[in-house]
């Protein structure tokens, strides 16, 4: 059954604009009475009445059309179809090495950023890790939300050192809440160091054919210093240091990272100051295997402020060209 509808109702508001017109114009003819009768002038003005009622019926038929009148016709099946995408973010101290500028965790949210702004209808969360891992942004397909959760991730997110990837990988496995026959993704983005020697095993135990693991290598394999920075994460203050008083090197290790993507059928790309890796791994994620994920119901609306909008201006401009005659009494 169609229904009547407003989309605005906020627009309620301009309904000030007639009553204040039909106040002005009230004002203004009892003026020009007090006026003719001071002067002693009797007059009938021809199609007075008719030229404020038709002004204020178009003024009127104007605020209706500012608050979106519509009918509603009935609801649409819209079906979505995507992928579910983990990103295994790497947010240990190596990541503020800045042998990518302007450091590899900035390198790894510019990265991520544009992922986001190319999906279409695909899943993506975030998985965070270093010592431990943590779901900061469970699955969704709202990309604006992904942007705002991207925003925060930085290296101090995870106390302690190491970079445990075996346990973000589980994680991720056992947080693909979706039960479907399409295909699921991690994506890591590391820099390769100091790996759990139980990454592998943790990509092999999955046993899941539908899971593809693409790695992503920040940093160069020539390296840099990690810096270290105050307890406002502002300044920097000097360099890291092993217990013999050693400046500690952080290079970029690709053969982890190739082991993992050759395990987890899939992919190693090697970031790049263009970014040229983006669209071969938005090529493969698109080849993915994709099922329905989400039906939605969408309204119908037939919009109808044309309508009044139009009728109201014709309204307005026959009440200004109806000719003002006066009869002198």
């Amino acid at each position: 059954m169609n229904k009547f509808e407003f989309e605005y109702h906020l627009n309620l508001i301009y309904i000030l604009i007639p009553i204040l017109g039909i106040f002005m114009l009230i004002l203004a003819y009892r003026k020009k009475e007090r006026i003719l009768n001071l002067m002693k002038i009797n007059s009938v003005i021809r199609f007075k009445v008719l030229r404020n009622v038709l002004i204020c019926i178009s003024l009127c038929l104007m605020v209706i059309s500012l608050l979106g009148p519509q009918k509603f016709l009935g609801f649409t099946e819209v079906s979505r179809k995507g992928a579910d995408i983990y990103v295994l973010i790497d947010t240990s101290k190596s990541m503020l090495v800045e042998d990518v500028q302007p450091n590899r965790i900035s390198r790894v949210k510019k990265i991520i950023g544009d992922l986001i702004d190319n999906l279409q209808g695909d899943r993506i969360g975030f998985i965070p890790f270093s010592q431990a891992a943590y779901v900061q942004m469970p699955l969704t397909d709202d990309y604006q939300l992904a942007h705002m959760f991207l925003d925060v991730i930085d290296t101090d997110m995870i106390g302690g050192g190491g970079t445990n990837i075996a346990a973000a990988i589980k994680l991720a496995d056992s947080s693909f809440k979706r039960v479907s026959s399409s295909d699921r993704v991690i994506i890591i983005l590391s820099d390769g160091e100091e790996q759990d020697s139980n990454s592998l095993d943790a990509v092999k135990n999955i046993k899941d054919d539908h899971l593809k693991l693409f790695t992503i290598g920040i940093g160069s394999e020539k390296g840099g210093l990690i810096p270290l920075f105050d307890d406002k994460g502002k300044e920097k203050t000097g360099y890291k240091k092993d217990n013999g008083g050693n400046f500690v090197t952080s290079r970029l290790n690709p053969d982890t990272l190739k082991k993992l993507a050759e395990s987890g059928n899939g992919a190693y790309y090697q970031s790049s100051l263009s970014g040229n890796e983006m669209g071969t791994i938005l090529k493969d994620i698109s080849a993915l295997k994709r099922d329905t994920s989400k039906t939605d119901k969408i309204k119908r609306l037939n919009h109808l402020y044309q309508y009044f909008l139009g009728a109201g201006i014709l309204l307005f401009v026959a009440a200004y060209l109806l000719p003002e005659r006066r009869k002198m009494l």
